[in-house]
């Protein structure tokens, strides 16, 4: 017996209606990313592994999928290092390119390959599959869909201002209400660690910090002090972690217990600037969150984040920040960088949950000509080839089978409309077309044969 066919873990089949709410999402992002000036892009699913590699922080790396060399190249195996347990070394030596972990990283690898082709200040937009050996689980898959927005070359407030109204706009056009846009700055979280007196442990101090809302801050301080982190220096985060109250009020807070500190000075007043370009934009439900630190090691500005309505249990559904130098890993330095990247897979979860999408992707298809022979359909031809030629989806049923069957088929995809055209049609000059949710029928001259006539 032929085993039953499957698909990897954490990957998915779309059928026609995931593809169409798929699309409608996907339209919308696009119309709105091109509202703002941004221009498509593609690169390869597969880049150097060199390109990649050290780029996302230790943990990042252990996420990629790696691509086996194939042909001759599978001689180079480091067989002496695979039989020393140097496993490192022995991938490097199977493995030369890796499915992208994102899109940045290769937008940043395009940037500096393409420099002298592209006009800065640079804004793309990329929407394509990313790849990562995580748990399967609800809203984490292996391959996804990630939706970018980019900017490189100089940049000012008034732009990362624009990238908090793009979030905004792009629900607004989903209907999506009640997202947060979460908000922070790697100069605060820099200026903490200072505070902490762990100047050079910001990474590990922020990675803990940024599972607050998973283990809690008792689970924070546990965390920290099994990377060795003082608990004087923990002491000093307490006062931090239970800030509350409006944007401005935190941030005031925030000025006054680090006053020390200019780094996080600095990025107080840099969010401040910010918000005062948001402010006229009236952006709906903005927050700013201590807690957010963003794991990836790259962002060196501010950070968003975006949490999905409360009553829908899903972590976030967009993220983005400033990246500063990240082409200098590509050889090409003072080229700064800003972006937000929506997750598709994850969007579209929350708005099924919502019911958010329209009725009307649930219809494929507007009209199906019922078949009763050869000869009935190739009269219709012409008439059919008008319908389409004015938008109309429209199918022809292949063959004539019993009407009932026909019908039943249109059911079946939920279809708005049929037109049967056989013996006694034809003998009046007639099409007749039933609605198939009112159950009306109508009929039509075939010398009035258009859309006016047809469906209205």
């Amino acid at each position: 017996m032929a085993q039953k066919p499957s698909i990897p873990k954490g990957t998915r089949d779309f059928l026609p209606l995931d593809y169409a709410r798929r699309s409608y999402v996907l339209d919308i992002i696009r119309a709105r990313f091109e509202r703002y000036g941004f221009l498509p892009i593609e690169t390869p699913a597969m880049e150097k592994s060199s390109s990649l590699q050290g780029k996302y922080g230790e943990e990042g790396d252990k996420l990629m999928f790696n691509v086996l060399n194939s042909g001759e190249k599978v001689k180079k195996a480091d067989i002496a290092a695979l039989q020393e347990s140097k496993l490192g070394r022995f991938t490097q030596s199977i493995s030369e390119k890796a499915l992208r972990y994102d899109l940045t990283v290769p937008f940043a690898r395009f940037v500096v390959q393409h420099q002298n082709e592209l006009t800065f200040p640079f804004k793309r937009y990329q929407i394509q599959s990313v790849w990562r050996a995580d748990r399967p689980q609800r809203g984490r898959f292996q391959e996804f869909t990630q939706c970018d927005a980019d900017i490189v070359g100089p940049l000012s407030p008034i732009l990362e201002a624009e990238c908090i109204q793009l979030f905004d706009d792009v629900f607004d056009g989903l209907s999506l209400k009640g997202a947060t846009i979460r908000i922070n700055h790697r100069d605060i979280l820099a200026g903490i660690a200072q505070y902490l007196g762990e100047p050079d442990r910001i990474i590990d101090f922020t990675v803990a910090l940024d599972k607050l809302d998973k283990i809690g801050s008792t689970g924070v301080y546990e965390e920290l002090k099994s990377k060795g982190f003082k608990s004087d220096s923990m002491s000093k985060l307490e006062p931090l972690l239970s800030l509350s109250g409006a944007i401005e009020e935190q941030l005031n807070s925030l000025e006054k217990l680090l006053l020390s500190q200019p780094q996080a000075q600095a990025g107080i007043a840099h969010l401040r600037k910010v918000l005062s370009f948001v402010s006229p934009l009236q952006v709906t439900k903005l927050t700013f969150d201590l807690t957010l630190a963003r794991g990836l090691s790259y962002y060196t500005g501010i950070i968003f984040e975006i949490a999905p309505p409360e009553e829908v249990t899903m972590g976030s559904i967009g993220a983005g920040g400033r990246y500063d130098n990240l082409t200098e890993l590509f050889g090409l330095s003072g080229m700064n960088g800003l972006g937000v990247s929506f997750g598709l897979d994850r969007l579209c979860l929350v708005l099924e949950a919502l019911n958010l999408y329209p009725e009307d992707l649930n219809q494929p298809i507007d009209v199906i000509v019922l078949n009763f022979g050869d000869s009935f359909i190739q009269h219709l031809l012409p008439h059919i080839s008008k319908l389409r030629k004015a938008g109309i989806r429209l199918m022809v049923y292949p063959t004539d089978h019993k009407l009932k069957k026909q019908l039943q088929y249109a059911n079946q995809l939920l279809t708005q409309h049929v037109i049967l055209f056989g013996e006694e049609e034809q003998a009046k000059g007639i099409v007749a077309v039933k609605n198939m949710k009112l159950g009306t029928t109508k009929e039509v001259r075939l010398s009035d044969f258009n859309l006016e006539s047809l469906f209205l």
